[in-house]
């Protein structure tokens, strides 16, 4: 699989445009989510959106290429990033500068819109709590990649193929 730094960047910006509202939804929370959409576009297509590398690490899950990606975009003046207080806890909220005109196939949209649903409401204690569970992310031992081919025996209330 090879790095879609281009789709990367559009999920993102999706994310972004989704959670403006959000004050809970920091790093954490944008990062657990395209875990998540990734995870789950496999699971049905048998391809990830991204084909990020994801990292099982004892905060969570780390996506390889987003520190990069988001150091880009800051650069290029597409996103801006501030570190914010949240009842007594520090977030690392990143904001767009403008709504872009981010377009995904029908296909695509099916898996991004309901995991966003499903996932923005959560904060970040929850949704690695939840995150903590899938089959993908138990099966991975810290420091290593987590395998896409572990969605196959997900749990029923993580699958996308209910």
């Amino acid at each position: 699989m090879h790095f879609n730094k281009n789709e990367y960047t559009k999920l993102i910006s999706y994310i972004l445009s989704n959670c403006y509202t959000k004050p809970h939804v920091g790093k954490t929370v944008i990062t657990t989510t395209m875990y998540f959409i990734d995870f789950n576009h496999y699971e049905v297509y048998g391809n990830s959106i991204t084909n990020e590398t994801y990292i099982k690490t004892k905060k969570g899950i780390k996506p390889s290429h987003f520190h990069k990606i988001t150091e880009e975009l800051i650069n290029k003046n597409r996103i801006y990033f501030r570190k914010e207080n949240y009842y007594g806890n520090i977030l690392h909220k990143y904001y767009l500068t403008r709504i872009p005109n981010v377009k995904f196939s029908k296909e695509k949209l099916e898996i991004i819109n309901p995991t966003i649903k499903q996932l923005l409401n959560k904060n970040a204690t929850i949704i690695l709590r939840y995150a903590s569970k899938d089959t993908p992310v138990k099966k991975t031992d810290f420091n290593m990649e987590i395998s896409y081919k572990d969605v196959q025996t997900r749990n029923p209330q993580y699958s996308m193929l209910k």
